[in-house]
C-alpha cells in the first residue's frame, strides 16, 4: 500500500500521474514510482523519498508515453528500498504492476515461480507480475491474464497492470481495496482514491470486489470473474477540489483544526428521519457493538457512554483489528456501529464483512461518500467535514463526536432539544481557539524537550485523555500516555519525577474533586500540572481554558486545545505535522 493511480489519455501520461501521486501524499508513504509504455517498451523510475525528491533525482515527469500508472508506497512487506518500491516488472519487463493491500499467499505463489522467474524484490506484490507473464505467454490478452490471477490470489487487494504488447490499454482488479474509475474526455484514471484524479474530473464509477476494468483513452469495460460483462453508471464525487487544498495556512492539518466550528456546523445538518430511524434501530436490536480503529475507536467509547446515558443501554466496544476474536455471539439480532473516516481502514472493513457474514445489520458513522464502508452499510451518518488530509485525525473527530450526541438525544427522543443546544457548539470551539491559541504556543515550546506526557481525566473525559495522547504520539513522536485519572496510583504514579507533564482534563463537573485528588498526588511527586478546565486551580502549574457547558459536552470542548497543543508541539520539535513518520491516513492492510 498505500497510492495507486493509472492513467490513459492523448497528452503526456507522466507529468499528470505525477500530480495525481501528489494528491496522495496525505495518506503516507515511503516510496513512489511511475511507469509508462513508450515505443512498444516499459519505461520506469521509482526510488525512496517523498514525491519531490524523486522527482528531482529521476525526472519521473519526463517519462514518454501517453498511457501509465504510479504507486506511493507505504512498507509492509519488504523495507524502505529502491526494488521494493512500485511499480514492480515481470522478467522481460514487458508488464508493469502496482498494487495495494496484501497477497496473503505469496510465499506460496513465491515458492511455485521462483524456478522459472527472477524475483528482485522481498514485496507480496511482485508475484502478480510474473503470474501475468506466464499467462501472457501463453497467448492471453491482459484482462484475461488479469482475470486468471485474481483467481490465483488470497487476500486483499486492488492492483492495475499495463502491458507493453498492448499499449493503449490499462487494466485493473479489485478485491477487499478501494479502486476508483475517473471519467474525462479522452482521459481515463484508475485510483485508489478520488482526490488524486478530482482536479481533472468529478465523474466517477465504484469498482466492487471480485470486478476487473479495461480501460482506455475512450472507453472503460467491467468485467466480473467470470469475464461477463457488466452494466455501470457513472455518478458525481460529492466533495469539491478546493477543499481539499491548503488555502493559504502552514499545514492542512492546522487547516482542519481552525475549520472545526464550520466542522461542526456542518455535522448538525442531517437528516432528522434518519437519526432517529437509525436510534430506534439502535434501541430494538438485541445487541449493539461498536467497532473502530485509533481515533475513531476513542469516538466509539464516548458514543457508548452517550448511548447509556439517554437509554441506550452500555455496548461493548471492540478494536476493529481484534473484532474476529470477539465475534461468536454476533448473529442476526446484532448491530453493529461501524466508525471510520476513510471507510477504507482494513480492519474495519473485514471486521464489517464478517458481521455481514453472520447477518448482522451495519449503521455506519463515516466521512467519505465514495467510500466501501458507506456502500457495505444498512444507514449511514456523514460526516459532512469535507476532505481530511491531515494523516492525524482531528475535524473528523469533531463531527464524530457531534453525531454520536446526536444520536443520543435520538435515542431518548430528544433529538430537537439536543439539536437546539448543539446549535451553540460552533462558537465554542471558535472561543476556544482564540482563547488558547497563543498560550498553546508557548507551552508548546515551553515542554519541547520532555519526552513523556500523561493525560489524566475521568468518566467520559477519560477517553478524551486517550484521543488527545494518540494525537502527541502521531505528530510530535514522543512517549504519551493517557489513563483514567484513578489508575495513576497503580503503576504510572512510578515514573513521575520533577517536570513531568502530566495534563488533567477536569473539568468542574461530577468528577472535578476526584480528578484534583489525584492531581494533587502527581504535583506531590513533582509534576509539572496543565489543567484543561473551566475553573481555575492553584494546583495548575498551566491552565488550558475550556467553556462552560452542559456535563456531557465537555469531551468535546476538550479535545479541540489539545488537538493545537499536539500541533504546536510538532512545529517547536521542527516536525512536519502533515506527513508523521511511519503512519498512513488510510490503513488499508491488516
Amino acid at each position: 500500500m498505500c497510492g495507486i493511480i493509472g492513467f490513459v489519455g492523448e497528452e503526456q501520461a507522466a507529468p499528470i500521474i505525477l500530480s495525481s501521486l501528489e494528491n496522495l501524499e496525505y495518506r503516507g508513504y515511503d516510496s513512489a514510482g511511475i511507469a509508462t509504455i513508450s515505443d512498444g517498451k516499459i519505461c520506469l523510475k521509482k526510488d525512496v523519498g517523498h514525491l519531490e525528491e524523486v522527482q528531482q533525482k529521476h525526472h519521473l515527469d519526463e517519462l514518454p508515453g501517453v498511457l501509465g500508472i504510479g504507486h506511493v508506497r507505504w512498507a509492509t512487506h519488504g523495507g524502505v528500498t529502491a526494488n521494493n518500491a512500485h511499480p514492480h516488472l515481470d522478467c522481460s519487463g514487458n508488464i508493469a504492476v502496482v498494487h495495494n493491500g496484501i497477497i496473503e499467499n505469496y510465499r506460496e505463489l513465491r515458492s511455485r515461480l521462483k524456478s522459472k522467474h527472477n524475483f528482485i524484490s522481498q514485496t507480496d506484490t511482485e508475484v502478480i507480475p510474473h503470474l501475468l507473464e506466464d499467462y501472457l505467454n501463453d497467448g492471453a490478452s491482459l484482462e484475461e491474464g488479469v482475470i486468471r490471477v485474481t483467481k490465483q490470489l488470497q487476500g486483499s487487494y486492488a492492483f492495475v497492470a499495463i502491458y507493453s504488447r498492448e499499449p493503449g490499454k490499462i487494466v485493473a482488479a479489485r478485491q477487499g481495496n478501494s479502486l476508483i474509475v475517473g471519467l474525462a474526455d479522452g482521459r481515463k484514471f484508475i485510483a485508489s482514491d478520488s482526490l488524486s484524479f478530482l482536479k481533472m474530473t468529478d465523474q466517477a464509477i465504484f469498482v466492487e470486489d471480485g470486478e476487473i476494468v479495461v480501460a482506455t483513452k475512450d472507453k472503460v469495460r467491467f468485467f466480473n470473474q467470470d469475464s461477463l460483462e457488466l452494466e455501470k453508471s457513472p455518478g458525481k464525487i460529492d466533495w469539491k477540489w478546493d477543499e481539499a487544498t491548503k488555502q493559504g495556512y502552514d499545514s492542512f492539518t492546522l487547516k482542519e483544526i481552525l475549520e472545526e466550528p464550520e466542522t461542526a456546523r456542518r455535522a448538525l445538518m442531517q437528516d432528522k428521519n434518519l437519526v432517529m430511524d437509525m436510534a430506534l434501530g439502535i434501541l430494538r436490536a438485541r445487541q449493539v457493538v461498536f467497532i473502530g480503529c485509533g481515533t475513531s475507536r476513542y469516538a466509539a467509547l464516548l458514543g457508548r457512554y452517550v448511548f447509556s446515558k439517554f437509554g441506550g443501554g452500555f455496548s461493548p466496544v471492540i478494536i476493529a483489528s481484534e473484532y474476529p476474536y470477539f465475534s461468536e455471539s454476533i448473529d442476526s439480532s446484532t448491530l453493529v456501529m461501524a466508525v471510520s473516516q476513510s471507510g477504507e481502514t482494513a480492519d474495519i472493513l473485514e471486521a464489517v464483512r464478517a458481521a455481514k457474514r453472520k447477518s448482522a445489520t451495519i449503521f455506519s458513522i463515516v466521512n467519505r461518500v465514495d467510500s466501501s464502508l458507506a456502500r457495505m452499510s444498512n444507514k449511514v451518518l456523514y460526516l459532512n467535514c469535507g476532505p481530511e488530509i491531515g494523516v492525524v485525525a482531528t475535524k473528523s473527530f469533531v463531527a464524530q463526536l457531534i453525531i454520536f450526541y446526536l444520536l443520543g438525544f435520538a435515542i431518548g427522543n430528544k433529538l430537537d432539544e439536543g439539536l437546539d443546544k448543539l446549535a451553540a457548539a460552533p462558537s465554542w470551539i471558535a472561543g476556544n481557539h482564540r482563547e488558547n491559541g497563543k498560550g498553546l504556543i508557548k507551552l508548546a515550546w515551553k515542554l519541547r524537550k520532555r519526552k513523556d506526557f500523561y493525560y489524566i481525566a475521568r468518566g467520559t473525559n477519560f477517553h478524551i485523555a486517550g484521543e488527545a495522547a494518540l494525537k502527541l504520539k502521531e505528530i510530535a513522536y514522543v512517549h504519551a500516555d493517557g489513563m483514567p485519572a484513578g489508575e495513576l496510583k497503580h503503576g504510572s504514579l512510578a515514573l513521575i519525577e520533577k517536570g513531568t507533564p502530566v495534563i488533567a482534563i477536569c473539568p468542574e463537573d461530577y468528577t472535578f474533586h476526584e480528578t484534583l485528588s489525584n492531581v494533587e498526588e502527581a504535583k506531590a511527586r513533582g509534576a509539572f500540572v496543565i489543567g484543561v478546565s473551566d475553573r481555575r486551580e492553584d494546583v495548575f502549574d498551566e491552565w488550558i481554558k475550556i467553556p462552560k457547558v452542559e456535563e456531557i459536552f465537555y469531551p468535546l470542548v476538550s479535545i479541540v486545545p489539545l488537538q493545537l497543543f499536539a500541533y504546536h508541539s510538532a512545529i517547536a520539535r521542527g516536525l512536519d505535522p502533515d506527513k508523521p513518520r511511519n503512519l498512513a491516513k488510510s490503513v488499508t492492510v491488516k
